[in-house]
């Protein structure tokens, strides 16, 4: 009975220990992201903004402004695109570039055709 005992003590010990080093983990990764440490985003590139930003913090009126300016010029070259054969080329995702095109659709920079999945982008009047 003593041997049963001790085994199953070794075994709580154990998971015990493994649960503790993971929650450390956890915490590390957390507080590395945090302060911008991070670095498991994936490969850098294009125009991915705002890396270090913590989730859910807002982007800065130059960023988005950076974003719209790339968009426009990329549209400009590459009229009749869809959102998913841009983000392909300059490695952006929808969400990144959902408030900017809104944007640019509102003040007439640019022209869409189509809906949902099948909409695709043209230049519109110059940007003042």
């Amino acid at each position: 009975m003593a041997n049963l005992q001790s085994d199953i003590q070794r075994l709580v010990d154990d998971f015990v220990s493994q649960v503790t080093e993971l929650a450390r983990r956890a915490a590390m990764d957390t507080l590395e992201n945090a302060l911008g440490r991070g670095g498991r985003g994936g490969a850098s590139g294009g125009l991915r903004i705002g890396r270090g930003r913590g989730r859910g913090a807002k982007r800065t009126g130059d960023e988005l402004e950076k974003l719209s300016d790339d968009f426009l010029a990329f549209v400009n070259k590459n009229p009749g695109l869809r959102i998913e054969q841009i983000n392909k080329q300059l490695g952006t995702t929808t969400k990144d570039l959902a408030l900017p095109i809104r944007k640019m659709i509102a003040d007439g920079t640019l022209k869409v055709k189509g809906k949902k999945r099948s909409t695709a982008y043209f230049p519109g009047k110059a940007k003042n």
